[in-house]
């Protein structure tokens, strides 16, 4: 059976640096990424369907990430794919934060500081795990603006998750603990 890809791989007039896709992000953390709109009041997060006009990429990572975790391949099929990985790998991380008797406000503080964290590897750089898969960004500007994108990512990401880790109150999923050792394509941030 393989691994499940991103839903985005067709889409439109899509903004690429290196090969890693700019896509839109459904955000209030401020970064270079095109908005969109936010959910109307009767969908959440967690119940936001894959055909739904704000359906994102974080969206995305979040749902398909129990089941791409069993891979230890994953054919790239384009540059959405790269955004997917990238997203499963960063949530594999702060996953591995979150103890099983850590109360929200703890639990939010170890995987802020990652989040904000502004010294992590970017495509191309010496300790980014999957060079051998991403294309450097062309050009200083591009880098900026790559990480730039990145790291609102990887913000949202880390409130979503918080989101779905703690949906049931102050204490943590242990079925999103349960992914904390593994590791999808033996790779780690």
């Amino acid at each position: 059976m393989p691994a499940y890809h991103s839903v985005f791989l067709d889409e439109p007039n899509q903004h690429i640096i290196g090969n890693f896709a700019l896509l839109p992000l459904r955000t209030r953390t401020r970064g270079p990424a095109l908005q969109l709109s936010p959910l109307p009041p009767d969908i959440t997060d967690l119940t936001v369907d894959a055909s739904h006009e704000s359906y994102d990429p974080l969206d995305e990572v979040l749902s398909l990430f129990r089941a791409n975790t069993f891979f230890r391949n994953f054919e790239i099929k384009g540059p959405a794919d790269r955004v997917l990985i990238y997203g499963i790998l960063f949530v594999s991380e702060l996953l591995g934060k979150i103890k099983p008797g850590m109360t929200r406000r703890e639990a939010e503080k170890a995987v802020m500081n990652i989040a904000l964290d502004t010294n992590f590897a970017i495509p191309g750089d010496a300790g980014f795990p999957l060079n051998q898969a991403y294309e450097a960004p062309r050009d200083r500007n591009d880098a900026e603006q790559l990480r730039n994108y990145i790291m609102q990512m990887r913000q949202e990401l880390a409130q979503r998750l918080l989101n779905r880790v703690y949906s049931d109150g102050n204490v943590p999923s242990k079925w999103w603990l349960s992914f904390t050792k593994r590791k999808f394509m033996n790779k780690a941030l």
